[in-house]
């Protein structure tokens, strides 16, 4: 299971599940990154 992800801004999230990690990723993409919208599989993709 990924629950950690580095984002190129610098910012590190991290979740006790991959579900949360999703939610806390598009969170953080709607406030610093309007815009860049990514699917759950795009986001697990590049998570760890």
């Amino acid at each position: 299971m990924k629950t950690r992800l580095n984002c190129p801004c610098g910012e590190h999230i991290s979740a006790p599940d991959e579900a949360q990690l999703i939610a806390l990723t598009q969170d953080h993409l709607a406030e610093k990154h309007p815009g860049h919208d990514y699917t759950p599989d795009e986001i697990l993709f590049i998570a760890y």
